[in-house]
């Protein structure tokens, strides 16, 4: 199995950062886009567990946007043609608090999906 194909990497990175765009200015059609439109798609967030696609929507439509953030160190791999993970550090604004993101992402015929998220925030129990 090959590991991150550098065309690939830059798929996902690519990816991987519209995402993170698209959070930041709340663009919930931006953000459906990117993950897999499926009851099997999960995010774990620091405050709710959301299993599948129509949860994950309903919880962005009612959140009125993720807290703003600055990324810290990224980890992206690529494994075969298909596969890759996201890890990345994080910073809200008036925190000192490290979040933590992991993200698995599929390539389907339609592009990169987030398949499964998990966003954490350290020394939080909630």
């Amino acid at each position: 199995m090959r590991i991150n194909d550098p065309v690939l990497l830059a798929e996902v990175t690519h990816a991987f950062h519209a995402y993170e765009t698209a959070l930041m200015a709340d663009d919930i059609p931006a953000m459906d886009a990117l993950f897999h439109d499926a009851p099997t798609t999960n995010r774990y967030g620091v405050g709710e567990v959301l299993y599948g696609i129509e949860e994950i929507r309903a919880f962005r439509k009612g959140r009125g946007g993720s807290p703003q953030r600055k990324l810290g160190r990224v980890a992206i791999t690529v494994y075969g043609d298909t596969f890759a993970t996201a890890d990345a550090e994080f910073f809200r604004e008036g925190s000192d608090h490290r979040g933590r993101q992991t993200q698995s992402w599929v390539r389907f015929a339609d592009g990169w999906k987030v398949v499964s998220a998990h966003v954490s925030l350290e020394g939080s129990t909630s």
